[in-house]
């Protein structure tokens, strides 16, 4: 086993870690650390997900590595959304193999080990108004848009005019059982966040449907 596979096993028990947490249990920088790293990488027991962020070969782990915990270190400020949201949550039947999460910087797409995590600019006057933040066993958290905000999300990137529960039945396929969880404080929570006419029309448009 490599020394920094070792050190990053007794060091943490996230499973991840960022470069300069890797410096501090080696010890030295520059060039001694990027070769230690180097003989990780080419033993394949460290897998680099993006700039400055690594983690173990799942074998080496005692527990399933749960990729989600990447979104936020890899671009932020942001929180997963959209149909990655709705699928994480069971909103929606299709299964989703990318991480796609709502940002206030620009749209980027990073390919990683994992997958492709995409990142879509929403402008809120509240961020993070209708997000919850899951933290995991290992400690490691990550954020995830509730499933209102997600289709709000939706809504304002795909350009959808909706202004009722009909679309979001037919064409997202999510059942109306699950719509009858959504209460009055969701729509009051994340409806002021939106300066998009779109998103507040599917909004109001919903909420009446749903009588609330």
């Amino acid at each position: 086993m490599q020394a920094l596979t070792e050190l990053v096993l007794l060091n943490t028990q996230k499973g991840w870690f960022v470069r300069r947490e890797a410096v501090g249990w080696v010890g030295k920088a520059g060039a001694v650390f990027d070769g230690v790293l180097k003989r990780a990488l080419a033993a394949g027991e460290v897998l680099r997900v993006a700039r400055g962020l690594y983690c173990l070969r799942s074998d080496l782990l005692a527990f399933k590595l749960d990729p989600h915990v990447f979104a936020p270190l890899i671009d932020g400020p942001s929180y997963l959304s959209l149909e990655s949201a709705l699928a994480y949550r069971g909103w929606i039947p299709e299964a989703v193999y990318s991480f796609a999460s709502a940002s206030l910087g620009r749209s980027r797409e990073f390919e990683t080990p994992f997958g492709v995590f995409s990142y879509k600019r929403v402008p809120q006057k509240n961020f993070y108004a209708g997000v919850e933040r899951i933290e995991l066993e290992t400690g490691a958290a990550f954020f995830m848009a509730e499933p209102l905000k997600a289709m709000a999300d939706l809504v304002y990137l795909t350009g959808c005019d909706w202004n009722s529960a009909k679309p979001v039945v037919e064409s997202l396929r999510v059942e109306e059982e699950n719509l009858s969880e959504l209460k009055s404080e969701d729509f009051e929570e994340i409806t002021e966040c939106y300066r998009s006419g779109r998103v507040r029309k599917f909004l109001v448009g919903l909420r009446k449907d749903l009588g609330l």
